[in-house]
């Protein structure tokens, strides 16, 4: 596995990691969690698909990152990847310099609760593995070929100039990747007009013509777009304000408010998990199955929209659990685009089974697609182009 990629995806209090090798099965991959606390452990896969579980009590990220990393090193991965949710307008992967690592430090007030923790990370394995090339892949880079129309705000010039402002999206890594896999089934790769919905606890849409992001739902920050687990989505922004009038609340419950107690959540009074509201509204719970229908709706109404960026619409590609699991909501969604010419097969829709992918439309019309979504495999393939660059470079010199 020597030519393996480690993926590291650090959070506040916890770390994913992956080692992405070219062949899916062998991949290994884990989580450190509660990281800090006395009950800090690692649970993960080993390359033979057995389950492991370490007990690392009061390990902070650094000694969490060593545990995994010495498990790991007989296999010598090539270089480290990072996902790095916000990376300002960087555009692209970057090797990872003391240059790029400010970048992403002057990128935390647009993303404070995850670029803090990215950094925690990056440094970490930095002063681990000094001599092994790593590499931070932004969630933010495959949306910077937005055109200005589709990511400015209709708000002053400064806000933008000075400090940012603007829409930015997210869940990159992953519209790239089932773009690419979608239009390469498709026998067009990177051509044609592709809209896709990655839709879990955190959700959203993507316009992509051409291999290339034209629009998307998320904005400033991951609360645009759509509603969510718990995000509530697209609000009128003067909610702001009404709620400090009459509620005397603060803009610290605001935000907690939109972000964590709305959604699907607070729609229903009941869940996040679509599978459970799925299950409620069969049995009759009427907050539930408005929940799924204002889901469902103001999913069809962010695809209609981003498709006036596209000159043409070849198809359509559901991912994340949601999107990949839930045969209903796929249907619901659809049914409220009728004028889109969308197709589907009914049956072939309902058979498609977990972590497959499939064409689910009747072969007229725009296609049709499920494709489970591998984050971790996008970041992996672009660190190693990265990678290999540096290389490449270095051999010249």
């Amino acid at each position: 596995m020597s030519n393996s990629v480690l993926v590291i995806n650090c959070g506040s209090s916890s770390i994913k990691y992956a080692l992405v090798s070219e062949r899916r099965e062998d991949r290994i991959y884990g989580l450190a969690e509660n990281l800090g606390a006395s009950d800090a452990r690692i649970k993960g896969i080993t390359k033979g698909g057995q389950p492991i579980e370490i007990a690392i009590p009061n390990a902070n990220h650094e000694q969490a990152l060593e545990t995994i990393l010495s498990r790991l090193s007989e296999y010598q991965p090539q270089a480290i990847g990072h996902r790095v949710v916000h990376g300002g307008n960087l555009t692209k992967a970057e090797l990872l310099t003391n240059e790029i690592v400010e970048k992403i430090r002057e990128a935390t007030p647009l993303a404070p609760l995850h670029n803090p923790a990215h950094l925690v990370g990056i440094e970490a394995t930095m002063r681990l593995f000094p001599n092994l090339p790593q590499v931070a892949v932004f969630d933010t880079a495959f949306h910077q070929t937005m055109p200005d129309y589709a990511y400015r705000y209709a708000l002053p010039k400064f806000l933008y100039t000075e400090h940012g402002v603007r829409r930015y999206g997210f869940h990159g890594t992953s519209h790239a990747y089932v773009s690419e896999r979608g239009s390469t089934l498709a026998g067009m790769p990177n051509q044609g007009g592709w809209l896709t919905a990655h839709l879990g606890n955190g959700s959203s849409t993507c316009a992509i013509w051409n291999g290339k992001s034209v629009d998307t739902s998320m904005g400033l920050t991951p609360l645009e777009g759509l509603v969510m687990g718990t995000r509530s989505g697209d609000v009128d922004p003067s909610i702001h304000s009404f709620l400090a009038k009459n509620l005397g609340w603060d803009l610290y419950k605001i935000d907690r408010m939109l972000n964590n107690e709305s959604g699907l959540y607070g729609l229903s009074n009941l869940s996040n998990d679509m599978r459970t509201l799925i299950e409620a509204s069969e049995r009759g719970n009427e907050d539930a199955t408005l929940a799924i229908e204002v889901f469902c709706y103001r999913l069809a109404k962010s695809l209609a929209g981003l498709s006036c960026n596209l000159p043409q619409l070849d198809g359509l590609i559901f991912t994340g659990g949601i999107g990949e699991n839930a045969a209903y909501i796929r249907e619901k969604t659809l049914a409220y685009l009728p004028h889109f010419g969308f197709q589907l097969d009914q049956q072939r829709n309902n058979e498609l089974k977990r972590g497959t992918e499939g064409r689910v439309d009747a072969g007229q019309g725009p296609q049709i697609w499920v494709i489970p979504t591998d984050e971790e495999g996008r970041i992996a393939q672009e660190t190693r182009h990265v990678a290999e660059q540096q290389q490449h470079a270095l051999a010249t010199l």
